[in-house]
């Protein structure tokens, strides 16, 4: 496997630009997933690493080599695609086999193990002998996925290959690829738009926004402290939600929901911020609260209720037990859980450290 480097990497098309500057390493053995919603930049950042997208400008390093312009069959990459890209036409194993046949000088005997090892890997050596017509969606996943193992490459490139899977395959192949990185080692770059696949495979996340990267670090990091409020509502489901407040110059925040206020005992706060509470952040309380909020929608989900409380113009999401829960036009008091909260600036929604 390999490290994969990007430097200052730009891409341009009629001199419009649609990805900025992006500087990411991809350690070895890594499992990096890019996210972000429909046209932030995130699948052609993805070609540019296969080389299916020339790069405008900036550097493209892997395992130490420079591959900013080399063809994409010289970088030793296998890419997933999402739409498999399967020969109907070929059984499974000639599908695993074709790359194989016309790109290495590997003998039959050599092509045939690794296939074999691969299909065993996937649970797929009974439907060798199949067509992608006779295949399920998911069984097609797997054929892709091993046409792209049995390439060994230095670097596996997925763009996002479980999204025409239905709700219950998605969740059994996320374990698959789980397994995959874990036993294999794989360096692994994923690209989707679903914030659940980013927060269970990646061992780092990369969000990006409007062909900018906005923040790198571990699911968790990244979840529990966004950098700007544009990271704090795409991570996480519920989103997190985001109340603007006056701070005063000892950290008292005022809310027309708030009553006496809620004191982040901040000093040197502008004067306009965002508070953002987790939906687990926030309590019904059983007086009147740190706030008071009319509840707009109820959902229960089983082990647990969703409520979504409107404090003025502002929604959030508070997350209780379903025995109890309150119906829509019922007044709660809420408390937040004052340990957790984050600020943001209220004009550039950048992320305030609360503690030097």
């Amino acid at each position: 496997m390999a490290t994969v480097t990007l430097q200052n990497i730009c891409k341009s098309y009629d001199k419009r630009d649609v990805v900025h500057d992006v500087s990411l390493t991809i350690e070895d053995k890594e499992f990096m997933v890019l996210v972000g919603p429909s046209g932030c930049g995130k699948s052609t950042t993805l070609r540019m690493i296969a080389g299916l997208e020339d790069i405008t400008s900036g550097q493209l390093m892997i395992d130490g080599h420079d591959v900013t312009h080399a063809a994409p069959q010289k970088r030793d990459i296998a890419m997933v695609f999402q739409s498999y890209a399967l020969y109907p036409h070929m059984t499974a194993y000639r599908n695993m086999a074709f790359g194989l046949q016309k790109t290495t000088s590997l003998s039959k005997t050599e092509i045939d193990g690794r296939i074999r090892e691969a299909a065993e890997i996937l649970n797929i050596t009974d439907l060798l002998d199949r067509r992608p017509k006779e295949l399920s969606g998911g069984e097609r996943q797997r054929v892709a996925i091993g046409r792209a193992l049995v390439r060994q490459p230095k670097v596996f490139l997925f763009d996002e290959p479980l999204s025409n899977l239905d709700a219950k395959l998605r969740n059994r192949m996320r374990g698959e690829l789980k397994r995959l990185h874990r036993e294999l080692g794989l360096t692994v770059v994923y690209v989707t738009h679903d914030q659940i696949e980013a927060m269970t495979l990646g061992t780092r996340v990369a969000m990006m926004s409007s062909g900018r990267l906005q923040q790198v670090g571990a699911p968790m990091d990244i979840y529990m402290n966004p950098a700007n409020t544009f990271v704090a509502t795409f991570i996480g489901s519920p989103e997190m939600g985001l109340v603007p407040c006056k701070a005063d110059a000892s950290g008292l925040l005022s809310h027309a929901a708030f009553g006496k206020g809620v004191n982040i005992d901040r000093a040197g706060l502008p004067g306009d911020v965002i508070l953002g509470v987790r939906a687990e952040e926030v309590t019904l309380s059983s007086g009147a609260g740190m706030a008071r909020g009319l509840v707009e929608r109820t959902e229960l989900i089983g082990a647990e209720a969703l409520l979504e409380v409107a404090l003025g113009n502002e929604r959030i999401t508070v997350r209780g037990a379903v025995a109890g829960a309150p119906e829509p036009g019922a007044e709660v008091g809420l408390d937040f859980d004052l340990s957790r909260v984050r600020l943001f600036h209220g004009g550039t929604g950048h992320a305030i450290a609360l503690q030097d």
